[in-house]
């Protein structure tokens, strides 16, 4: 989610000394591109096949039973570490991964398909899609780690930089002659946008004009040191999006103070990545290091819909407002709460869409550059000489792959560990490392997400909306009633038109026919069909990976083996009764039991004595639940009983001890799917980020008497 071409490097406002450094060493392109959202681009990184042939044509929570969505990189497709560990390198991942199945992520595993499983033999970082900065959910190899509670300073990117430099050290101490290789894949700036205030002061006053003139600027600089072609036009933005003047001046300074959290985030993470090429530098092996530095995995993020603190709130499809956010904001700190550990914050679209200049677009959109057109910079002191001729060649993902294997020459093999591999129909671009002007070589990409399609071809690219605009999610943004066949197609000639602002499928409708044909011969050989297999969830939401069992049995031992929200009990979005039989002493304190986190979540606990129950409904709304009297010493079973009609409905729960009511709630609506992306279901212990606020100083707040049992049971 980081933004496409807005850096001072390329044009924006944000200071990435690294990126910079990199690219004066090195070279870099304006004309590479991603799948449009972050588990399909990653496998098309790390195997050298499109998405779809990865069996990855959506995220992994997503993923359904059609051949190529399935979640899972098959072994006919080898990553790239898999391969070079077969070559002699060491090979290493850290940070996000989001390419194993959510329901495989548990201690029992299966754990064949964690990085682990696919030639990294050292692993530090977190399984989902996002997770906290400063509470990670983190697993080294296959064990889990918990971060420091007592650290104030703790960030998950820091974390990320020190462990890459000592496994570095590790390589150097027992095998200095080998090669290897590290994939860094670091939170930001995905959401949630987390960082110290320190870092997003620094830009107090940068954004206050707003989007629209932001955009405007960007534009300019872009033109004036040739990040963009002359000539390039800024496409307008889409009357569907929100302009910066619509915005109430009593939200202005929220809106502002989002960007610049965002900016922050950024500059704290290029600076990290810095300090690790220092690092490099320090041990003598820059020069014959070969570094990516692609700036996102997708275009930037509209996922923040109109401003968020708790950015699921849309992807959950839960209905808000901006004064809803506001004044939950308030009451954990105002403005300067954003970017710390009690929020889950995301800007607005408009943000996003300004950080995808000239374009037009966000994440998610794959027929516009917006979605899929990412800043990428090379550096090879060896074997590329700093060259500033910025590389146009059309180029995608899935070139790495084959570039890789070209400049360390090593065949692509035919068989690995007993599996034929499919082919790699894809291009090295390789060939653009001494000649930034030399033509390009790569003739055909197509481009899939969630039904948003497009596909290039010898410099034209045609392409489809689809059925779901990403800034609008919450407001209708995904038509239900789509058919592919009655989509609408554009058509670019890229030649003379790198923003794609010119649509000519009127003035040339043969051009788009011809292109419209070879996308679906292209996609058929990509297992892409049926066209939209991404949406299958959203229009099927019961078909969701999930668990399934019914009833489960925990005891406060397993305490430490978290279990991660797709594969625990869906407490919070159906009807179920949960039983613990325990033992307390005089006024017992911590957590019975806890699902979610800071951003959303429930649980219960006890504290000086009494029993509490409180559902955290994504910060903005918080309904809770207390005994009136304190639990007497001794042994008790406690009985949490939620009823609610269906996912995002009401709910009622009622606490009894002993068989006898102490304490009801009901919430006005619950989580129509789940709280988080990576937190967990604990019990005698709320780690990770604490669900409620009443115990957030003392997390993970472990229950002081002992638990003999808890019985979860979905009616």
């Amino acid at each position: 989610m980081i933004s496409a071409l807005v850096w001072p490097t390329l044009g924006g406002e944000v200071h990435i000394p690294a990126l910079t450094r990199l690219a004066n060493d090195g070279i870099w392109y304006n004309a590479f591109h991603t799948t449009s959202i972050c588990s399909p681009t990653r496998a098309a990184l790390l195997t050298g096949r499109n998405h779809t042939r990865a069996g990855s044509g959506t995220i992994a929570e997503r993923a359904v039973a059609f051949d190529g969505y399935t979640g899972v990189i098959p072994k006919t497709a080898a990553t790239i570490a898999e391969v070079l560990k077969e070559y002699g390198y060491h090979t290493s991942a850290f940070g996000k991964w989001h390419n194993t199945s959510a329901t495989e992520t548990t201690a029992m595993g299966p754990k064949d398909r964690w990085p682990n499983g696919y030639g990294f033999e050292y692993f530090y970082g977190f399984l989902a899609g996002e997770t906290s900065q400063y509470e990670p959910r983190l697993y080294e190899n296959y064990n889990t780690v918990e971060p420091p509670h007592d650290d104030p300073s703790y960030h998950l990117t820091v974390d990320m930089k020190e462990k890459a430099l000592a496994w570095i050290d590790q390589h150097q101490a027992f095998s200095p002659d080998k090669p290897w290789l590290m994939y860094w894949a670091p939170g930001a700036g995905h959401g949630p946008h987390q960082v110290s205030k320190e870092w997003a002061d620094q830009y107090k006053g940068q954004f206050d004009d707003g989007w629209d003139a932001y955009r405007q600027r960007v534009y300019q600089r872009q033109i004036d040191i040739g990040i963009i072609p002359k000539g390039t036009k800024l496409t307008p933005r889409d009357p569907s999006m929100a302009s910066w003047d619509v915005i109430p001046e009593e939200q202005r300074a929220f809106q502002r103070r989002l960007m610049e959290d965002f900016a922050g985030f950024m500059e704290h993470t290029d600076h990290q990545i810095g300090e690790m090429i220092d690092g490099l530098e320090q041990r003598g092996l820059t020069d014959n290091t070969i570094i990516f530095y692609i700036v996102g995995d997708n275009g930037s993020s509209a996922e923040g819909q109109q401003g968020s603190i708790s950015e699921l709130l849309a992807q959950k499809m839960i209905p808000n407002t901006v004064e809803q956010q506001m004044s939950a904001m308030e009451k954990l700190g105002g403005l300067d709460a954003l970017g710390g550990p009690k929020m889950d914050n995301m800007y607005h679209a408009g943000w996003a869409w300004a950080g995808d200049t000239p374009f037009k677009s966000t994440k998610l959109v794959a027929a516009h550059f917006g979605g899929t057109r990412n800043p990428m910079v090379v550096s090879w002191p060896k074997g590329i000489r700093p060259d500033n001729t910025m590389r146009q060649q059309f180029h995608h993902v899935v070139d790495i792959a084959p570039t890789l294997y070209e400049i360390l020459g090593i065949p692509h093999p035919k068989i690995v560990y007993g599996h034929t591999q499919i082919s790699m129909d894809v291009m090295s671009l390789a060939y653009t490392f001494p000649d930034g002007t030399a033509a390009g070589k790569k003739k055909t990409q197509f481009f899939d997400n969630n039904g948003s399609r497009g596909v290039y071809h010898e410099g034209w690219f045609a392409g489809a909306f689809g059925p779901f605009t990403p800034w609008n999610a919450t407001k209708g943004g995904f038509n239900k009633e789509w058919d592919s066949a009655n989509d609408a197609w554009e058509l670019y000639d890229l030649r003379h038109d790198f923003s794609q602002a010119v649509d000519l499928s009127k003035e040339n409708p043969e051009k788009l026919e011809e292109m419209k044909a070879l996308f679906l011969r292209v996609p058929e050989g990509n297992q892409d069909f049926p066209i939209g297999a991404g949406n299958w969830l959203r229009l099927h939401p019961k078909d969701i990976h999930a668990s399934p069992y019914t009833s489960w049995t925990f005891r406060q031992d397993t305490r430490w083996s978290w279990m991660p929200e797709f594969t625990a009990p869906g407490l919070g979005k159906r009807s179920n009764t949960v039983t613990i039989d325990l033992e307390v002493g005089e006024n017992a304190t911590g957590t019975l039991y806890a699902l979610g986190g800071a951003s959303g979540g429930l649980t219960c606990y006890m504290d000086d004595g009494y029993l509490i129950y409180e559902y955290n409904l994504m910060i903005i709304e918080r309904y809770i639940a207390r005994s009136k009297e304190k639990l007497m010493s001794g042994k008790h079973t406690i009985i949490v009983d939620a009823t609610l009609a269906k996912p995002a409905t009401p709910a009622t729960i009622l606490m009894s001890v002993d068989g006898n009511e102490v304490a009801r709630v009901r919430t006005k609506r619950t989580v129509s799917l789940a709280f988080t992306a990576s937190e967990t279901f604990d019990v005698g212990t709320d780690l990770g980020s604490p669900v409620s606020r009443e115990y957030a100083d003392r997390r993970p707040f472990p229950f002081t008497g002992k638990i003999e049992k808890v019985e979860v049971r979905l009616k």
